[in-house]
Parts: structure tokens; C-alpha cells; sequence
């Protein structure tokens, strides 16, 4: 686990530290210090911690003007024992959704289960994003994490599934992957595959 580390090619166009309309503005990495830990696995420093013990992220890019984000994940989300969605809701999502992000892209290759709980943040922050005509789509879940995302009926405020998997995102500029998802998300585009 401590070898996966985020994606890095977007960084000359974004970094979510030196944004200081970003809720990890300011963080230091070290490339030598593993803290962080997934059980009993230590994470590749780079990964940004927000409050759950099993779930980690990193904005790769958000442009404030189009009121996107594409962020990637790593972990366990556990809504039934951590509640990670409250902390992936409270601590990084609402401080973007406030700069103006209303469409989110998640990246979940690294996501290795998913427990589901209540859904009241999922409610609230669908509810949210529509109003601003957004929508959150989480792309390339394993097939047992759509399983139990659609266990817990998820799919009635996220984007995910078979159309939405087995994206090649990084061969494209961040732009380019916003928009062919939003297409997706709208209906216009039927796939994104590499």
C-alpha cells in the first residue's frame, strides 16, 4: 500500500496545497515519514488525510469557474463503523461545495470495500449539487464496491456502475476527463474507454 501513491501528472496545473481555496491548503508531505495507515498498512505520504480512519483522498484538480473536482481515493469507505462519509462530507466536500464545486469526479480504483450506513449525507449533498445543476460520479469502482454502493441504493445520488468503470482518465488533461464525465453524467457521451 505505501507504493501507491496519488496521482501526480496534473501537478503543474494543480496542486490542492498551494490552493488556498482548498481544505488541505498549506499541508506538508514528506516523502521519507509514512504516518498514515490503512489498518496495518502504511499509505504513500502524499495521501490527505480528512478525519476517517480507513479513507483517504487527494484533490487532483478543481476549477472553481467550471465548479468542478476530480479527486481521488484510497481506503476503506465505512459509513457503518467510521461514518466516513460525514468526514469526507463535512471536511472536504462542503469546503468546496461553499468556493462554488458543485460536480464531483471521484476516482475509486483504490477503493477496496465499501460499508454502507444511513444515507442522510448522501441525501444532503445530492440535494445540494442539483441546485446548482451538479451530481457527484464516482468512477472505475471494483465490481464488489458497485455491488455494495448499489446495495445501499447510492445510485440515487451518485453516478457509478458499468458505464462508469474502466476508464483510462489518466492518459487525458483534467479539463478533457471533466468533461467527457459531465457528458456522461448528462447523457451526451455514452463512455469514456482507453
Amino acid at each position: 500500500m505505501h507504493e501507491i501513491e496519488p496521482y501526480f501528472r496534473w501537478r503543474d496545473q494543480y496542486i490542492a496545497s498551494e490552493d488556498n481555496r482548498s481544505p488541505f491548503f498549506g499541508r506538508k508531505y514528506s516523502e521519507f515519514y509514512f504516518s498514515n495507515k490503512l489498518y496495518n498498512f502504511f499509505l504513500h505520504p502524499q495521501w490527505d488525510e480528512f478525519g476517517s480512519a480507513t479513507l483517504y483522498a487527494k484533490i487532483l484538480f478543481a476549477d472553481y469557474d467550471q465548479g468542478f473536482a476530480l479527486i481521488e481515493m484510497i481506503g476503506e469507505w465505512n459509513d457503518t463503523l467510521h461514518n466516513d462519509i460525514m468526514f469526507l462530507k463535512r471536511e472536504v466536500v462542503d469546503p468546496l461545495y461553499r468556493e462554488g464545486i458543485s460536480k464531483f469526479v471521484f476516482f475509486c480504483e483504490n477503493v477496496l470495500n465499501f460499508h454502507g450506513g444511513e444515507d442522510d449525507y448522501y441525501a444532503e449533498w445530492a440535494e445540494e449539487v442539483r441546485e446548482e445543476s451538479g451530481w457527484i460520479a464516482l468512477i472505475n469502482t471494483r465490481l464488489h464496491v458497485e455491488e455494495e454502493l448499489a446495495d445501499a441504493r447510492l445510485s440515487l445520488y451518485m453516478n457509478f456502475g458499468a458505464a462508469y468503470n474502466d476508464i483510462l482518465w489518466q492518459t487525458q488533461k483534467p479539463q478533457v476527463v471533466f468533461r467527457l464525465i459531465e457528458g456522461m453524467v448528462n447523457g451526451q457521451v455514452r463512455r469514456l474507454v482507453g
